[in-house]
């Protein structure tokens, strides 16, 4: 609240420019707020994150509550419940700096293909599969069912809709043993079947 994170986003700017800026921000959301001076902190913070940060991940408390009340069945949710929600997210879009892959291959790339005007570089991460800390059982999920996950608005790590909406662009990633012609398929079928949500002035 104290302006401390953005000052640092500045000065890390100043001193490398050409780096690529990456933020995982935690929005304010309508039904769940810590302090009174929430907006406020978002109002100020967002001219930093528009001119100084170059891919913004929008989080918030409100969705990730809500996932873990609706999906993962938790009664009483911590913070360290909601930490791991966001670990995970964190963890699946930097594979590409960890991992070899084909495309995306690293933060600057995802910017090149995400972003399609500089100041909007602010994301909605949608996670799949989602899975509660120190959860041992696991189902193995095939793509078509990854794929769906993603774009559902439950999967998602901030509190908006995307069927209220349209989307400029999305990028998926995934991880483990999979072809790379299902993935393809199944971005094909996702474009094709979702077409009304896409923009049609980019391709």
């Amino acid at each position: 609240g104290s302006g401390m994170g953005t000052l640092l986003i500045s000065k890390i700017r100043e001193e490398y420019p050409d780096r690529i800026m990456c933020t995982y921000s935690v929005c304010p959301s309508p039904k769940v707020s810590d302090t009174v001076v929430e907006p406020y902190n978002a109002t100020l913070s967002v001219h930093q994150l528009v001119e100084n940060a170059d891919e913004v991940m929008c989080l918030d408390n409100e969705a990730l509550y809500d996932i873990c009340f609706r999906t993962l069945k938790l009664t009483t949710p911590t913070y360290g419940d909601l930490n791991h929600l966001v670990c995970a997210a964190m963890s699946g879009i930097t594979t590409c700096l960890r991992f070899p892959g084909q495309l995306n291959s690293d933060l600057r790339k995802i910017a090149v293909n995400l972003i399609p005007f500089p100041r909007l570089h602010f994301f909605m991460i949608g996670f799949a599969p989602l899975t509660s800390r120190g959860s041992q059982q696991y189902r193995a999920l095939t793509v078509p069912e990854l794929t769906q996950q993603q774009f559902d608005a439950k999967n998602m790590m901030c509190a908006a809709d995307p069927r209220h909406g349209r989307y400029l662009t999305a990028a998926c990633m995934f991880r483990g043993r999979m072809s790379t012609k299902e993935v393809d398929e199944q971005m094909l079928n996702v474009q094709n079947k979702n077409s009304s949500y896409f923009v049609e002035w980019i391709p």
